[in-house]
């Protein structure tokens, strides 16, 4: 956040939707409405989720509002006490999702962390409840863990990232750091050139290897 692809003028536009559409079903709580662009510009509607995303952290980051607080109040009845014209983002944020699966094929790797050391530093906020000899389970969502990093710019924050991933430990399991880190260093994703295609893109086999295949 904010997403490379958005001019402010499309970004305006699409939160005056977004506040109207919840008004009309008078809707009162936090919550995501989630939408696809095309290449020139045009948004459509894709979901709203009706609850705290995984990613809040990064509009907390970014804004300096603590959603989880606020939503509270707004369910004791209380009036949220701002504004919309009170908020201001500023710098960029990232999250990655650290994953007890294995990086390259994504199958889950529950068990047993035998050694759990988080990242600290200047722009940096995770959030987790795993610590060393913490059991990781089957039977739930693989996330262990979000580390969220902040800077001035996309580039600050995508380096703050860099750095907290590749200071973090977590032994006994495989997770999707290494996976997040390759991401992080692709020169697509670093210049803000995404789409719903890039991962398909990036998992793809080596051109050398795919011909080697096809020999």
């Amino acid at each position: 956040s904010p997403a490379p692809a958005l001019t402010d003028k499309v970004r305006k536009k699409m939160g005056a939707g977004v506040v109207q559409a919840a008004r009309d079903v008078q809707y009162a709580n936090a919550g995501t409405f989630e939408f696809l662009m095309d290449v020139d510009g045009k948004f459509y509607f894709m979901e709203a989720n009706t609850r705290l995303q995984v990613e809040h952290g990064v509009t907390e980051v970014t804004t300096g509002f603590d959603l989880v607080k606020e939503q509270i109040r707004v369910a004791a009845g209380e009036r949220l006490p701002f504004k919309q014209g009170d908020i201001r983002f500023q710098g960029h944020a990232l999250e990655c999702r650290v994953n007890a699966e294995c990086p390259d094929t994504f199958v889950p790797s529950p068990g047993t962390i035998t050694a759990f050391s988080l990242p600290g530093g200047p722009g940096v906020r995770v959030d987790t409840a795993m610590h060393g000899e913490a059991v990781v389970t089957p039977y739930y969502d693989s996330m262990i863990a979000k580390v969220m990093a902040y800077g001035r710019d996309r580039d600050e924050a995508i380096a703050r990232m860099t750095r907290a991933l590749e200071m973090m430990v977590v032994e006994g399991i495989k997770t999707s750091i290494p996976m997040h880190l390759r991401i992080l260093a692709d020169p697509d994703f670093r210049a803000g050139r995404l789409s719903t295609g890039f991962m398909e893109r990036f998992l793809a086999p080596p051109k050398a290897d795919r011909l080697a295949e096809s020999a």
